[in-house]
């Protein structure tokens, strides 16, 4: 377990610069990863005709995440990157089948919540390994430094039938050899900025790759209500210094 209750300086600094950080130590202890296992394994087989990359927002309909999503552990190391003034923003069950999970194409999280908030530069995903996360089973790549090159102009996928989404942005963009793949073992975590370019190749291993993502922002940004209807947003800690219709715990 960490010996502090948050990031050094130089952690911090190294997300500020990069926009993405492995955290090495385990999130959560092993009674609450398996607890959360179990959660996340009862989604996945109750998802009806959804894909197994599709599970989003379970914590709308399953209060048990929020004992996860605004745990004091996560809030501290969150806080550390945004300040102590935090929103939960969303969370996604990620589960990239064997053989045959689908492609996550590059992409900025901040494209898809562009008019969602008034600023998109303290919005943090932590993205928690359920299952070990590796290269060979489509574990998430990062291109550093990219959440300060602003939004980044998008193409239709070549692959639609095996893709997440149907844009993605443009090759000429950047270089995949500057990919920084984001390898996790089991209960590690990684954090990444909002605005990141970002993404995964398919699964073709015979190991499913499974996580747990969870979005947090700074309750100094406002959050408009009438770009997601019926989308909630929880006050996690400090603050509302924005206003925002909130959902309390």
């Amino acid at each position: 377990m960490p010996t502090n209750s948050g990031l050094t300086a130089q952690q911090i600094s190294r997300y500020h610069d990069e926009g993405c950080l492995i955290y090495p130590f385990q999130l959560f202890d092993a009674s609450e990863l398996e607890s959360l296992t179990a959660i996340f394994e009862e989604h996945l087989a109750e998802r009806g005709d959804r894909l197994s990359d599709e599970l989003d927002t379970p914590h709308f309909r399953d209060d048990r995440l929020l004992d996860y999503l605004l745990h004091d552990r996560v809030l501290d190391l969150v806080e550390s990157l945004i300040g102590p003034d935090i929103g939960l923003w969303s969370s996604h069950f990620i589960s990239k089948e064997p053989y045959y999970g689908r492609r996550t194409p590059w992409h900025e999280d901040s494209a898809y919540w562009a008019g969602k908030f008034d600023r998109l530069d303290r919005i943090v995903t932590v993205w928690l390994a359920i299952d070990n996360s590796t290269e060979e089973n489509g574990c998430m790549g990062v291109i550093p430094g990219t959440h300060h090159n602003g939004f980044s102009d998008y193409v239709d996928v070549a692959d639609a039938g095996n893709s997440t989404f149907k844009r993605e942005i443009s090759g000429t963009t950047f270089s995949e050899e500057d990919v920084k793949w984001l390898v996790l073992k089991r209960g590690q975590c990684s954090f990444h900025d909002a605005r990141i370019i970002h993404g995964a190749q398919p699964n073709t291993s015979p190991d499913r790759r499974a996580g747990y993502t969870m979005r947090y922002f700074s309750l100094r940004m406002k959050f408009n209500p009438m770009s997601a209807p019926g989308h909630k947003i929880w006050w996690a800690r400090g603050k509302n210094f924005a206003g925002n219709t909130l959902l309390f715990r």
